[in-house]
């Protein structure tokens, strides 16, 4: 089935004031069609943006007024000053039940843009890199705008989507948004990633957080056997464990055989990786994150960060204060999934000090920070000075466990506090 292309600007045309926009996000981002509506703002009035993580592209102050609104799901680098400012907000949710948000009506969407493959034969486009939340998005908004673009990968799953149902589309042959973790590690994240690896067991099913700590875990994994991938987003790192077979999918009980991911975010390699891949699913992060679904897997290993934790086993992952950073996303989903799962184990990885020697282990959570993951949920934590589980630990007993994986600068400082504390 053959598309009629319109430009960019003629697609963003069909935005009108007071709408609801979702913008599909991570590698998918559609910047070619963002950057159209954001040159048509002077006939536009409060359109309000909804999305989870962008990439490549950035708004600006001068761009909202009374134009534009970002109720943001999730906190990246492109909108984090505007959320904390008078022309944007942060949603609390996890991200396993933003899908409700729109299924429900609680956020009901007047339009979908997103980023595709090429249509297939049949007409069929993919949503590629990213079906987390823009699944049940494409499903449930009155009008879907696409870029079309021959660089997405087609992948598997719940990603397909006919061209029948684009209100209107453009072409573009862009690169898509790229990362590499790899190109952050330090010594640092590499002995966390060592110490983090040898608390992963064969035949154990792994999710993986943002960062370059997964991936330094992940080139520490290479003598495991039988491990499986139910994940809410994968990088570079899984590739030669997939191609060698560590990551084999046959001890999973939940979608047998295949690598789960909800998206992928990565370099160009990552993405030609996954074209095509029959054993890789993209599925609804509304099944993904499931912590039900997560416990039927065996010996769950979820690992995530943190920007810091207190001596009870608060963690703040999400704001810095009041400052909103990020989100809640899927940490407590995997967190309480890997809980639940026999033989699972719930990780928090994170180095001992911020890049200004700070703690990030501290007497109390900053005033205004957000609690994440709770001192009930919190299991493991780890940092390069060592692997401790505070699962069943009193608040003496934790807190003597997280002084002693701190950073030693800092490990007298805690213990006086904690003493004034008690």
């Amino acid at each position: 089935m053959r598309i009629t292309y319109l430009s960019p600007a003629e697609v963003a045309s069909y935005i009108q004031s007071k709408q609801r926009v979702f913008i599909q996000g991570s590698a998918a981002t559609p910047v070619r069609l963002i950057q159209a509506m954001l040159e048509q703002k002077e006939r536009l009035d409060h359109v309000e943006l909804v999305s989870i993580t962008l990439q490549g592209i950035s708004f600006c102050e001068e761009d909202m007024g009374h134009h534009f609104y970002i109720n943001s799901l999730f906190v990246s680098q492109g909108v984090r000053k505007i959320v904390n400012g008078p022309c944007g907000d942060y949603v609390p949710v996890f991200l396993s039940e933003i899908p409700a948000l729109f299924r429900r009506k609680i956020l009901p969407l007047d339009v979908a843009m997103i980023q595709v493959s090429p249509p297939d034969a049949n007409g069929y486009c993919s949503l590629g890199t990213s079906v987390d939340i823009a699944r049940s998005a494409v499903d449930e908004a009155t009008y879907i705008l696409a870029q079309v673009n021959p660089n997405v990968p087609r992948t598997h799953g719940d990603s397909f989507i006919h061209c029948s149902r684009f209100t209107a589309a453009c072409y573009v042959e862009d690169p898509l948004a790229e990362v590499s973790y790899a190109e952050k590690e330090n010594d640092v994240t590499r002995e966390i990633g060592k110490r983090v690896s040898e608390l992963v067991e064969d035949g154990a099913t792994l999710q993986l957080g943002i960062g370059s700590i997964p991936d330094a875990v992940l080139k520490n994994l290479h003598q495991h056997k039988n491990l499986g991938l139910h994940t809410e987003m994968f990088s570079d790192g899984v590739i030669p464990l997939i191609e060698s077979g560590v990551i084999n999918n046959k001890l999973k009980k939940k979608v047998n055989g295949h690598s789960v991911t909800s998206f992928i975010l990565g370099t160009n390699q990552l993405y030609r990786f996954v074209n095509d891949h029959p054993l890789i699913k993209f599925l609804d992060v509304a099944y993904v994150n499931d912590p039900r679904v997560l416990s039927l897997n065996p010996k769950v290993t979820a690992i995530n960060s943190a920007i810091e934790i207190d001596l009870t086993g608060q963690v703040c992952a999400d704001s810095i204060g009041p400052y909103q950073y990020s989100g809640i996303g899927g940490q407590m989903d995997f967190i309480r999934g890997a809980a639940l799962s026999e033989g699972g184990k719930p990780i928090i990885a994170l180095p001992s000090t911020t890049g200004k020697g700070e703690s990030k282990i501290v007497p109390y959570l900053r005033q205004g920070a957000g609690v994440v993951t709770t001192r009930g949920h919190i299991h493991w934590v780890v940092t390069e000075y060592g692997a401790v589980n505070l699962f069943g630990l009193n608040l003496k007993q934790r807190a003597a466990s997280l002084i002693s994986i701190a950073h030693p600068a800092h490990r007298e400082w805690l213990t006086k506090k904690w003493s004034e504390r008690k």
